[in-house]
């Protein structure tokens, strides 16, 4: 027997500091709810807008796979590596914090908002050297299809973590199905509708909602729109 968590669009906790807007599925910062902590190794998804020629000073982080996918716009990034890069929709950037870095991020446009996607994922090894990676997805590999952009494997395509979890994004026609074969059958998976509606597993889904589903070993997902956009989570339900 499956089991499933959902989290509708206007239930996700909501920062707004003026030059960013945030809205936090899972708690983060000043929003704390004891129900919703974390899904799996699934650690934080904030669903972030950043002002024009605003952005995140320099600030720590340790021991994080953190993942950034940009949805509009351009973002600067610097760190303590000495990486200095912009990552702009299509690009997928990945950050394994490890013993320590620190990093800033700014939207340098003047006429445009920068809309992205921050995702933090518990790692399964501590204190591993830090490293960073960026790359260029080809969208047309996820019209209709899912398409890989994160997994556990160097090698294999999209970025990789420290972590045995794998991510998938697909853009899709309105009243396609596809079936999703989970990687590990002891993994979950949490999606997040970044456009239109779906169905997945007969639970309707809207913008912006997430609905996470563990003890399963596939998906059937549905689109209920046309141009319906989504991203898959797999990750480990025990840390």
């Amino acid at each position: 027997m499956s089991n499933t968590v959902l989290h509708k669009a206007n239930t996700r906790g909501i920062a707004n500091h003026g030059w960013l807007n945030s809205h936090h599925t899972f708690s983060f910062a000043n929003y704390h709810n004891p129900q919703r902590m974390h899904f799996g190794a699934l650690r934080v998804l904030n669903d972030d807008i950043v002002d024009e020629g605003m952005g995140f000073g320099t600030h720590p982080h340790d021991n994080m796979e953190i993942i950034s996918i940009p949805l509009e716009g351009d973002l600067e990034h610097k760190d303590s590596m000495g990486n200095i890069a912009v990552i702009k929709h299509g690009d997928i950037q990945i950050m394994s914090a490890g013993t320590g870095i620190t990093h800033s991020e700014y939207n340098r446009n003047k006429n445009g908002k920068v809309k992205f996607l921050q995702i933090w994922v518990i790692p399964n090894q501590r204190n591993v050297k830090p490293r960073y990676d960026q790359i260029t997805l080809n969208s047309a590999d996820r019209h209709n299809k899912l398409q890989q952009i994160l997994s556990p494997n160097a090698n294999d395509e999209g970025v990789w973590i420290h972590q045995n979890a794998w991510f998938h994004m697909g853009k899709f026609d309105k009243d396609v199905t596809i079936d999703y074969n989970l990687k590990d059958t002891k993994n979950g998976v949490y999606a997040f509708i970044l456009n239109g509606d779906f169905t997945i597993n007969n639970q309707e889904l809207n913008l912006r909602d997430g609905f996470g589903i563990w003890d399963v070993t596939s998906l059937t997902i549905t689109s209920e729109s046309e141009d319906a956009e989504i991203l898959l989570m797999e990750v480990p339900m025990i840390l």
